[in-house]
């Protein structure tokens, strides 16, 4: 049974569970105790709770995640699926913090914690915890703001400094690629020379500006082929083409196929890595999601389980 103060206060409270091999865990919560209302837990379960018990959020403090430890999450997360959940971890790795979100957390911290994280961490739960206690919460869901902000691993990167100056271009060429498109214009547009807006804009995405607009039409016009009944020749015009006949041999160029066949699925070749993927800026977007998030334990923790011999009822890998 878990002990919570049912006392009425403002801060966040924060139901804490100490998996770590040396129970250190409370030596961490002072980071959190002037903003929240802390409780460690007495034991490793949730049963028992009324809804005045209920606290803002779970938290789950590992040193070294192992899968008895990573299984009791998951059953906690079935136990009480309206709680959040944010994961805090000494031993980090990537497929841990895929495995973690795709197992449902809230968030996810690697220790020891930085101070700028700390403050993310905690506006981020002051806004959680207005928005679910607001009394107007079920008559329209107001969106809960979480930072944009690339991390420093992306934005430090030379690839990453080199697209900053042309995201002007690149922003308009989005907006305007049925359009005349003046690669001077766009040289202004980004405060650079003609020479230098070309060479960099080469240098960055692997292509000429012009051969970049181009492949942007061609996205756009496999787009209206495939999900439209527009006629060639509107489409030509449409995605900033003045002659239908250039157009033709421009698609035939970049698909291996006239537009007309392309439409009826007589597609010869692959055509050519589009705009989209050169701009290493468009995430990918599946159109379909599984019912209940994947629970496999990451390869490392497994790998791990299976050499100290712990026992196979132990993993929640499904058959």
């Amino acid at each position: 049974m878990v002990n919570m103060d049912t006392h009425v206060v403002t801060a966040p409270r924060l139901l804490w569970f100490d998996l770590t091999h040396d129970q250190s865990a409370k030596d961490y919560t002072v980071a959190f105790s002037d903003a929240c209302r802390i409780n460690l837990a007495s034991e490793l379960s949730v049963a028992g709770m009324n809804a005045h018990q209920r606290p803002d959020m779970i938290c789950m403090h590992y040193d070294r995640p192992d899968t008895l430890s990573l299984n009791l999450l998951i059953e906690l997360k079935r136990a009480a699926p309206s709680i959040p959940i944010t994961m805090l971890t000494m031993q980090h790795s990537e497929e841990l913090a895929v495995w973690a979100f795709r197992s449902g957390v809230w968030d996810y911290l690697v220790l020891p914690l930085l101070q700028s994280e700390r403050k993310r961490y905690l506006q981020a739960l002051r806004e959680l915890c207005q928005l679910r206690s607001s009394p107007h919460r079920s008559e329209k869901k107001q969106p809960l703001s979480r930072t944009t902000a690339l991390p420093e691993s992306v934005r430090l990167t030379a690839c990453y400094q080199r697209q900053q100056p042309l995201q002007g271009a690149i922003h308009y060429i989005e907006q305007h690629f049925q359009e005349h498109i003046d690669q001077k214009e766009m040289a202004e547009r980004c405060g650079m020379t003609p020479f230098r807006f070309s060479r960099l804009f080469k240098q960055t995405y692997g292509i000429g500006f012009l051969e970049f607009v181009l492949r942007k039409r061609m996205e756009k016009a496999e787009e209206l082929l495939c999900n439209s009944q527009m006629p060639v020749t509107s489409i030509a015009y449409a995605v900033g083409f003045q002659e239908p006949s250039y157009f033709a041999r421009a698609f035939k160029q970049h698909f291996g196929c006239c537009p007309s066949d392309y439409r009826r699925g007589g597609r010869t070749t692959p055509h050519p890595a589009s705009a989209q993927q050169a701009t290493s800026l468009s995430t990918q977007r599946s159109s379909t999601y599984d019912s209940e998030p994947e629970q496999r334990l990451p390869p490392s923790i497994r790998s791990v389980a299976l050499q100290v011999g712990e026992p196979e009822a132990a993993c929640s890998d499904r058959p």
